[in-house]
């Protein structure tokens, strides 16, 4: 019995560990430091979008469980990367102020993927997770004209009262 347990779990592993191989990397290595574009995305998949800056450009990279970090990587003008961070922080968020545009907001904190329309089409509230011990998320609401209304923290569905039966 364990000859046979042996002769499985090689096979196993090796499958599990090619299977990890194949996965892109979920946040940017220091082996990229003065990589091109072409080795980001070899290494970090396609990006999310790409935001034209002074100097450069920077690949925007939404990533983990419920998109709890976003990595913008950041390339000088030939497309060699300089440095990357991870935006979804109180530190972004504060900066986020009324009548900001939504491209002003995505190119300081990325693409949000859970956006909600205001009853009237009053605008819209976009949604971030992020990386937090407490049961919270960011939101930006904006008005008809697509201008930052408000922005501050909220409570994500999963984490409100009535879903829990409390």
């Amino acid at each position: 019995m364990k000859t046979y347990l042996r002769h499985l779990a090689i096979p196993l592993v090796s499958a599990i560990l090619a299977g990890c191989a194949s996965f892109s990397a979920y946040e940017p290595q220091r082996e990229l430091l003065g990589k091109s574009r072409v080795d980001v995305t070899l290494a970090m998949g396609p990006p999310a979008a790409e935001q034209i800056i002074e100097g450069g450009s920077r690949l925007v990279y939404p990533r983990g469980p419920f998109g709890r970090h976003t990595y913008m990587v950041t390339l000088d003008r030939d497309g060699k990367v300089t440095g990357w961070e991870q935006v979804l922080t109180e530190e972004n968020f504060i900066k986020i102020l009324p009548g900001m545009t939504a491209a002003q907001v995505e190119a300081l904190i990325g693409p949000s993927f859970v956006k909600t329309q205001l009853a009237r089409k009053r605008g819209e509230f976009w949604s971030y997770r992020f990386h937090s011990p407490f049961c919270i998320w960011f939101e930006v609401e904006f008005d008809i004209d697509g201008k930052v209304r408000s922005a501050g923290y909220g409570v994500p569905p999963e984490c409100r009262a009535e879903r829990r039966g409390l």
